[in-house]
């Protein structure tokens, strides 16, 4: 993986003097392009050995740039605030959005490296690594150009460059003890590093690895890299090649599914509906005060039927919470903010922090229900979003969040009264929609979707909880029921 970037490649400074003008010219009229054109976010990651011009590179791109166009991050270790969220929250929060340039300077990268520095490869790191190959594919379908840079030295070439900046008082404090201690471990490192850059240099994210000895030919080899991969990705003007996939789940001959097979005459009487959820919400109040709740975080997330009750039984939870403990987010039709991002950026920076609860009413499954069946997104990427889901999904419950789904479902004529019943109520008019209509009329392309989403985001780790709510009361006392079943065997598990 490193030979090519061991030669010890160089550039004249006479020659590197006559290259800089054009060079700089160049990157600033593809940055005010990209930036004009706003269809491109690109994402440049900084990596490489200690001391082979990782941070002078940063700064000679901020330079070289305009630096209003560009958003720099120096990753360190993760502050109390980001160690309360998965590990990928604090870069998905920092993602350029279209028209913009991302420089990490440390990324995901760096801790799976750290952690084996030892230069042994475990079966873990391999899980890792696919981890990240599948966060990056998602960015790059999403449409980021990931550019990913390698600086390396060898040895030789590490420890003269570490002697060199130590003997010069005005470069000495670049040098750390970390720095000394990692020559201490240059192969294993070289090991290591090399598996990880082969297992993750794929053909939508490759690694780019340039020789870091000589300044010049750093710099030259970096500009014209990120020049060429920018410009290429703007000029393409054709539409993405179709890819060739099989045909989303049919509907099954018989008729039967997931939802026509739900018990919609399910029921409470108002006497046993009063008792349960005083008793209910009492329990999830003494839940979420156990003296464990502060060890792990819950993510409620609503979908439904329009006018299944989605509002009223998430009133119930909040009733029964401490209000400085929860937060309520709605989701909408994305902003220009948020469209402007992959589609589960506005989820994943919505994550709580440990001892809290947010609601979702509405949720990152808009991918595969509204944008799927009124065409907002293409087959291929509501497609693909089932398996990025449930990694996300994965990712959360690894962090010891308690992820909770529920479906909501009312039949036709149910939701065809409750419509009518809204309309002739005057505070309940903001309730109901020319658009509630419209999608009335696709009742049963959405509950194809809805089936689909069922069968291929009910996993093990988490499952849907499908909700019989013809009958508000029974629907609201199975959601308290389902969650605070849910939290307690939780907290005993800790």
């Amino acid at each position: 993986m490193f030979e090519s970037a061991e030669l010890g490649h160089t550039v004249a400074d006479d020659d590197y003097k006559k290259a800089v003008p054009a060079l700089r010219q160049a990157l600033l009229d593809v940055q005010y392009d990209l930036a004009q054109a706003k269809n491109l976010p690109v994402l440049i990651l900084i990596g490489g050995v200690d001391g082979a011009g990782k941070g002078e590179t940063a700064n000679l791109l901020n330079e070289w740039m305009d630096p209003r166009l560009i958003h720099t991050c120096a990753f360190g270790p993760a502050t109390q605030d980001e160690a309360e969220r998965p590990t990928m929250w604090r870069f998905w929060k920092e993602l350029p959005p279209k028209g913009k340039i991302g420089i990490f300077f440390g990324s995901w990268y760096t801790t799976p490296i750290l952690d084996n520095m030892d230069g042994k490869i475990r079966k873990k790191l391999d899980s890792t690594l696919n981890d990240i190959v599948r966060f990056e594919r998602m960015l790059t379908d999403e449409g980021t150009l990931i550019i990913k840079l390698w600086f390396h030295l060898s040895k030789k070439q590490q420890k003269t460059r570490i002697a060199a900046l130590e003997e010069n008082p005005k470069t000495s404090w670049r040098v750390t003890e970390q720095d000394k201690e990692h020559l201490k471990h240059y192969n294993e490192f070289r090991t290591v590093t090399g598996h990880i850059l082969r297992e993750t240099s794929t053909a939508n994210a490759p690694w780019m690895v340039i020789e870091g000895f000589d300044a010049n030919y750093r710099s030259l080899t970096t500009g014209q890299y990120i020049l060429d991969a920018i410009r290429k990705n703007l000029d393409i003007k054709t539409a993405r090649p179709r890819k060739a996939t099989a045909p989303a789940l049919l509907p099954p001959a018989d008729g039967l599914n997931v939802l026509n097979a739900l018990d919609l005459t399910k029921s409470l009487d108002k006497s046993d509906y009063e008792s349960e959820l005083e008793e209910y919400q009492g329990k999830l109040n003494l839940l979420t005060r156990h003296e464990k709740f502060k060890d792990i975080a819950v993510i409620t997330a609503f979908e439904g039927v329009d006018a299944a009750g989605k509002g009223g039984a998430i009133r119930r939870i909040t009733q029964a919470l401490d209000a400085r403990h929860y937060s309520t987010i709605p989701i909408a039709a994305p902003t220009d903010e948020e469209r402007a991002q992959p589609y589960l950026w506005r989820f994943w920076r919505q994550l709580p922090r440990r001892g809290r609860l947010t609601i979702f009413d509405r949720t990152w499954y808009g991918r595969v229900l509204v944008e799927r069946v009124e065409g907002f997104c293409s087959e291929q990427d509501w497609m693909r979003a089932y398996a990025e889901i449930n990694h996300f999904e994965e990712q959360l419950i690894g962090h010891n969040i308690v992820l909770l789904k529920f479906w909501l479902h009312i039949d036709q004529e149910e939701q065809l009264k409750r419509f009518e019943e809204r309309e002739k109520t005057a505070f309940k008019r903001y309730k109901i929609t020319p658009e509630d209509w419209r999608n009335r009329e696709k009742w049963d392309e959405y509950q194809t979707a809805v089936c689909d989403m069922i069968d291929r985001t009910s996993t093990e780790l988490s499952p849907w909880t499908l909700v019989e709510s013809n009958d508000k009361k029974y629907a609201r006392i199975k959601i308290l029921k389902t969650i605070c079943k849910q939290l307690e065997k939780k907290l005993s598990s800790l």
